[in-house]
């Protein structure tokens, strides 16, 4: 009999922030697989259930292992940080089968997205339209990146940054840097959300004019305000646009 593949975002870290369903498609999996640090991050759940880790930059491995098991008739979940299908696994696994040509079982199970996680230690930044962008050139050529970034900025989508920096991928970051420079307001705010939900949250607001400065790696999220955003009471708040329209304090 045919196995199957569920796909499962077990949200940013914590494992109060996993859905409930995404915690039983993990506790009835035959078999699990996942990135190293996302299997120590779930280690406590279904500790009997056998486990096949890789390291980073082995993602097609991974999935091509995931898809053996689940052609040996496994149940296989295949874990992503955040949400599957948002820089997650989703996508290769399902052309990965298709690749190979079998006829198997695959489903998604949504997970609370880095950028939720992010935007909700924040305050409230993305009321209103917002653009989300991968600053990694590991996969797509970075000048259709910087693209990307200047259409939004210049926009006035709020943006939200995935991957900003790696230890040797520091330039991309740079040039994002430069081009909000030359398109955003100085004192723009920037949420800086380091590890949201893991055990080394780091959440700050700095502004266009200092995010160079600011301490970001792959497990960073930057969500960069737009002409609307402002700090209330500590807290990076984009209005919606009630306030224009109705009175917003009852007399």
């Amino acid at each position: 009999m045919s196995g199957s593949i569920v796909v499962v975002g077990m949200g940013p870290g914590a494992l109060d922030q996993m859905t409930p369903a995404a915690r039983a498609a993990i506790e009835t999996a035959d078999a699990i697989v996942g990135y190293t640090t996302y299997l120590k991050l779930i280690a406590d759940l279904a500790p009997g259930v056998p486990r096949a880790r890789s390291g980073m930059r082995q993602e097609v491995q991974r999935i091509n292992k995931a898809v053996a098991l689940a052609a040996a008739g496994k149940r296989v979940a295949v874990i992503s940080s955040g949400d599957a299908g948002i820089y997650g696994m989703a996508g290769l696994v399902h052309e990965v089968v298709a690749e190979r040509n079998l006829a198997l079982d695959v489903e998604v199970m949504p997970g609370i997205s880095a950028l939720n996680g992010a935007a909700a230690l924040l305050g409230a930044p993305l009321m209103t339209d917002f653009a989300v962008i991968s600053l990694s050139d590991q996969l797509t050529p970075r000048a259709d990146i910087l693209q990307r970034v200047e259409a939004a900025t210049k926009a006035d989508f709020i943006l939200c940054l995935y991957n900003p920096k790696g230890r040797k991928r520091v330039e991309p970051f740079a040039l994002t840097c430069a081009i909000l420079e030359q398109h955003r307001a100085p004192d723009t705010p920037v949420g800086v959300v380091r590890a949201a939900y893991r055990e080394k949250q780091h959440v700050e607001i700095t502004t266009v004019a200092n995010l160079r400065d600011a301490d970001v790696n792959m497990v960073t999220i930057l969500i960069v305000g737009n002409g609307r955003t402002r700090i209330i009471d500590g807290k990076m708040v984009t209005p919606r646009g009630y306030g224009e329209k109705y009175e917003l304090a009852e007399r």
